[in-house]
């Protein structure tokens, strides 16, 4: 909220609402006469936000989309710019924990990741069709795993003896190729290519490219973005669109300035409170309009 600096009467965007904790702020922030818009593609997501908050903020304006289209929405709703942007990437706790569809890999649950379960391909698909090596790739590439080409041949051993149908067996699969004699690891062995898999199945690297690319002309003057992170590739998109001075070419455009010159990272008291905050980075950007432009 510091790196939004909310303005009371303002139009904030939370384009990740997941369990609603960014867009309870942001409604406290703005104020009764603010608005916030909540995206999310997840329906649980939505179905839990409209029960909870929108009975009691009227201000809140809720609606089922990808937050790489967010200048269609801004159209439909009537708002030509918006004061500030918040994207909180990755999973939600829901999802972690309570959704089934295969995201975590403590559980047998479907092999399924999508977060829009209407639409894309399941991992199953991936998992279970792809050829050796091009499963190989995705995982190195998505997953940063670098033992991807023995998780792979791992996966294709093991769906030899039947398809591989929920996320237990797949971490199975993964966690014998990568066992090692000693102390446990502190990552997960599966959690690369559960990553990997996931990232594909929603296609959050394109979308997140295709949002910041976007955003300049979404935010008004010294308008904000914030984004907040969990893993190298997507904070090196985002580290990509925020600029230290104004970027030579092209000249004159609106530009993100970045706020910081490092990502925050959470304290070592929040970590301990939430684990899982553990991998978090914030960069932010104020929007610059050099003289003559609008």
């Amino acid at each position: 909220m510091a790196a939004l600096a909310p303005m009371k009467g303002g139009r904030y965007v939370d384009g990740t609402s997941g369990g609603g904790g960014h867009t309870r702020a942001l409604l406290a922030l703005v104020g009764p006469k603010g608005r916030v818009l909540g995206l999310d593609r997840d329906p649980d997501a939505l179905r839990h936000l409209e029960d909870s908050l929108q009975a009691e903020a009227p201000n809140l304006i809720l609606r089922r989309a990808n937050f790489s289209d967010l200048d269609l929405i801004l159209s439909e709703i009537g708002w030509e710019k918006a004061d500030g942007m918040l994207l909180d990437l990755g999973l939600s706790s829901h999802q972690l924990e309570r959704s089934g569809r295969g995201f975590s890999f403590a559980r047998p649950e479907p092999l399924d990741m999508r977060m829009d379960p209407d639409r894309g391909r399941p991992a199953r698909d991936l998992v279970n069709r792809l050829p050796e090596k091009d499963l190989a790739d995705l995982i190195f590439h998505l997953g940063e795993e670098k033992a991807s080409r023995r998780v792979a041949r791992a996966i294709v051993r093991a769906r030899e003896r039947g398809p591989l149908t929920t996320s237990l067996e797949l971490a199975e699969a993964v966690r014998r190729a990568l066992r090692r004699p000693g102390r446990p690891p502190r990552l997960d062995p599966a959690t690369r290519t559960f990553q990997a898999l996931r990232l594909a199945v929603n296609r959050e690297l394109e979308h997140l490219e295709a949002f910041l690319t976007k955003a300049p002309a979404l935010l008004k003057p010294s308008g904000r973005l914030a984004v907040i992170s969990f893993h190298s590739l997507e904070d090196r998109l985002v580290k990509q669109a925020l600029h230290r001075t104004e970027p030579l070419e092209p000249a004159g455009r609106p530009y993100l300035k970045a706020l910081y010159k490092k990502p925050l990272r959470p304290s070592v008291q929040e970590t301990a409170a939430n684990p899982r905050a553990r991998s978090a980075r914030l960069r932010a950007g104020e929007l610059i309009v050099p003289a003559g432009r609008s």
